[in-house]
């Protein structure tokens, strides 16, 4: 599989334990105590030797670990661009969504680049289908989003993720991180510093995992639509007769779009 190993799971140096509450999960009331861990997984943007949105990821990865959480974190190192890929036959665009389809919950970590997501994002996002023989590997999934950058703090990134994640039915938490000056807060090892935006992390990281256990039982009813519903009990389509099968069909006989 595409995972980043993570060094150090357990050593978390900037995390003050005093204040914290272990293994959030376990802590429910009884009638949503959980039969196995919340399944995080972490997306970041960025493909640099000293990625900080990859950085921000793991240090997050850890604080799930210690909260009671699995976490994945998907290396996007050779994931081809959408449409790149005849069929979207690639095992990375595989893995991705067979890890998506694995979660219950996720975080995207951007940088900002030029006021925006990075191309590396959005790509991992678009090869994410709302339906996908039959599934979907991102409708009813809890969602944390961060960013980090360069210079001031700014706010870009998350707001583009939040629309994307509502765009693919995600259950967006409403605590975020944005870590400005990331180049500041990562000691040589890359491990952050202690600081309110390493605090902030863990704010986001706690939410996140109490969202997803709370939702977990839940997440049938919310996601059944009506709309869904009335189109499992029709006919199959005829692809050939449809106009949208037509226009997403691939192209033949030399032709190009």
């Amino acid at each position: 599989m595409r995972l980043r190993t993570l060094a150090d799971p357990d050593h978390l140096p900037a995390l003050d334990k005093r204040y914290t509450m272990r293994h959030l999960a376990g802590d429910l009331p009884a009638g949503l105590r959980l039969d196995h861990p919340p399944r995080i997984l972490l997306l970041y943007g960025s493909l640099r030797d000293r990625s900080y949105s990859r950085l921000v990821v793991e240090e997050a990865a850890r604080i799930l670990r210690f909260f009671g959480a699995e976490a994945r974190i998907f290396d996007p190192s050779d994931l081809p661009l959408p449409d790149q890929v005849a069929h979207d036959e690639h095992p990375a665009v595989r893995e991705l969504r067979e890890l998506s389809m694995w979660s219950e919950g996720q975080i995207w970590c951007s940088p900002e680049r030029h006021g925006q997501i990075t191309a590396v994002m959005k790509a991992q996002i678009d090869h994410l289908p709302l339906s996908l023989g039959g599934l979907r590997p991102t409708q009813g999934r809890t969602l944390a989003v961060m960013q980090v950058s360069g210079g001031s703090q700014s706010f870009n990134a998350v707001n583009t993720l939040r629309l994307l994640g509502r765009w693919v039915r995600m259950f967006t938490i409403p605590n975020q991180s944005s870590v400005a000056k990331a180049f500041q807060e990562f000691d040589d090892a890359g491990r952050m510093r202690p600081s309110a935006y390493y605090d902030r992390i863990v704010d986001v990281v706690e939410e996140l995992v109490r969202f997803t256990a709370l939702l977990r039982p839940h997440v049938p009813v919310l996601t059944d639509r009506y709309s869904e519903r009335k189109e499992a009990s029709m006919p199959a389509r005829d692809e050939g007769r449809d106009l949208s099968a037509i226009a997403i069909a691939p192209q033949i006989q030399g032709q190009s779009a």
